[in-house]
């Protein structure tokens, strides 16, 4: 099993005690963490966000066209779409954006949520120990910050936040409204 894939696995998993009919994907790319979501509750719609409009191209075909309300081309620093959402996932995206659109974002998150709704966060992080960070990153592309600052900022935005998992530079976190 990859990286990515135990990432996104763990993910589905937190987010497994929330019932979501409605899906918010943050980076929503190919529509993997989507698909994986929809697997576990067939019944949920889902809205994916995406900066590149061809990976969400590829998300249309790959996802059950019933199961996908929109796709919406629009970076992660532009505000999220009208909620309410049940759950928002996001994996593999928000490191993208530097600390100070991070917290904009988590706000943004935490004001679509539905009451009892689920904020599930996986995402490359600077591990405390510098022989940890495995992960390609790209500089000026890629702005991973320390476990526990993404955990602060959520609590800031009036989560109930933990981290879950963590394995080198890479942790899966959930916030629940």
């Amino acid at each position: 099993m990859t990286r990515c894939s135990t990432e996104i696995g763990r993910l589905v998993r937190e987010s497994d005690v929330v019932d979501a009919p409605r899906v918010l994907d943050l980076g929503g790319g190919t529509g993997s963490t989507s698909r994986a979501v929809l697997d576990a509750r067939p019944a949920a719609r889902v809205v994916l966000v995406d900066e590149n409009p061809n990976m969400l191209d590829v998300a249309r075909e790959f996802l059950p066209a019933a199961s996908v309300e929109r796709t919406i081309v629009a970076d992660l620093a532009a505000p999220p779409p009208d909620g309410p959402f049940d759950l928002v996932v996001s994996a593999l995206a928000v490191h993208h954006l530097d600390g100070a659109q991070k917290r904009t974002l988590f706000a943004s998150v935490r004001d679509r949520l539905a009451p009892g709704g689920r904020f599930a966060l996986a995402d490359v992080v600077v591990p405390v120990d510098p022989a940890d960070a495995v992960t390609p990153l790209s500089p000026g592309y890629d702005k991973p910050d320390a476990a526990a600052d993404v955990l602060t900022w959520l609590r800031d935005a009036g989560f109930r936040a933990d981290t879950v998992w963590a394995r080198r530079d890479l942790a899966v976190f959930v916030a629940d409204a």
